[in-house]
């Protein structure tokens, strides 16, 4: 089975390719527009949300200015740049002229867990609806914006929902209802809203190397008493809700029918183009990437990267005792990756462990470090086998297991 086929009928002109797209909406995957109170109070709810959130989560607010000038521009670009930028030591300052288009918008968020929007300038894909007496006409017009209310926000003024509230929304009475000061149970509703939100968790076998140092096909070695591929694919069931070999074009047949495939749309780039080809199927999931070269890797290596996984960072990775670097293949690679490996590559670089080098990760120490070590020449091969077969594992009573 591959992934690679879309079931397009044989002789039906298609414009445009079939790609999966991300679930995002105007800014962020994960992004709620506050309205209907006065702005004042919902830039003060956006501000208590994200003090109580940002130290675990990453956090953005998007907003419009309320100055009447437009005439009035930053920077360089009352002089005609299109882009004004200014290191401010403790904080970075983009000022862009318009337009910024929404490409760019969501290029922008894209590393942010949670985007809070001011409802009564911008729209989101959620909504939390503060009902005040006061501004009750204002949202009135807004009653369009409302396709999916996730909260209700009682001000001091209000005791109920009004009715053209409920005229709209069909399923008002199942929307939960809080107060506007309640800012505990406020912020406890955003952060299980992103606790429900963490992507799953897929695992990818890299496989589809020539392995011409090796001298042989690694993924089909069998140092454990299967291929070698399929031994790291049954590892990863234990982790992963779906598990994928990755094969270049054309190996799909060498490969057991009981192992999906994913193969290489990005092609002669190696390890990156299987990562990249993985989120092109399924963009919205977390891949937990792991090379078919690995003969000393076990399942507590891999339950320690599962258990320390950090989805607000771009990934999470080991640190190689070899290199001194992180470890891009025995990686956890967020769904936030996506744009930033594509960015890498339209800049000429397709080298995954300079992509983690540069970014935002987590990086963990192996508990043991020997199962990081990967086989690709005869010699390497060699160095390992002893380790391997002079390994005794003996399982006591209890469940616990000595080498």
């Amino acid at each position: 089975m591959t992934l690679k086929d879309h079931n397009q009928p044989s002789g039906t002109h298609k414009k445009h390719a079939k790609l999966a797209r991300p679930s995002t909406g105007n800014f962020g995957r994960n992004e709620w527009a506050i309205l209907g109170g006065p702005c004042t109070v919902i830039k003060l709810l956006a501000d208590d949300v994200i003090r109580s959130l940002s130290p675990v989560y990453k956090c953005a607010y998007v907003d419009m200015s309320h100055n009447d000038d437009i005439t009035l521009l930053p920077g360089r670009l009352v002089s005609g740049a299109s882009l004004d930028y200014t290191d401010q030591v403790n904080y970075q300052q983009f000022n862009y002229q318009n337009p910024v288009y929404p490409y760019q918008l969501k290029q922008q968020f894209s590393s942010a867990d949670l985007v809070l929007v001011n409802g009564n300038h911008q729209q989101a894909k959620a909504q939390v609806v503060i009902i005040d007496v006061n501004k009750e006409a204002s949202l009135q017009k807004r009653t369009a914006q409302l396709n999916n209310v996730q909260l209700f926000l009682l001000a001091d003024n209000a005791s109920q929902i009004p009715g053209f509230i409920q005229e709209v929304l069909p399923h008002w009475q199942q929307i939960p209802v809080l107060k506007v000061d309640d800012r505990e149970r406020i912020v406890a509703f955003f952060e299980t809203a992103l606790k429900q939100a963490k992507p799953v968790l897929n695992g990818l076998v890299l496989a589809g190397g020539k392995s011409t140092r090796m001298g042989f096909d690694k993924g089909a070695a069998k140092w454990h008493g299967k291929q070698q591929r399929y031994y790291m694919a049954d590892l990863l069931k234990t982790f992963c809700r779906e598990v994928y070999i990755s094969g270049r074009p054309g190996q799909q047949q060498e490969i057991d029918p009981a192992y999906p495939v994913i193969e290489d749309t990005f092609t002669g780039l190696g390890p990156y183009g299987a990562i990249l080809s993985a989120f092109r199927e399924q963009p919205d999931a977390a891949w937990l990437i792991i090379a078919c070269d690995l003969p000393l890797m076990d399942e507590a290596t891999l339950r320690n990267l599962v258990a320390w996984r950090n989805s607000s960072s771009v990934a999470t990775a080991y640190h190689s005792p070899v290199t001194n670097f992180p470890e891009p293949l025995i990686a956890i690679w967020e769904p936030k990756s996506y744009p930033v490996l594509l960015s890498f590559l339209a800049q000429g670089y397709s080298c995954p462990r300079k992509v983690l080098i540069n970014s935002d990760i987590t990086l963990l120490n192996a508990p043991q470090q020997e199962a990081l070590t990967n086989v690709n020449t005869p010699e390497e091969l060699e160095k390992v086998k002893s380790m391997i077969h002079h390994t005794i594992v003996a399982t006591n009573e209890s469940g616990f297991t000595t080498i």
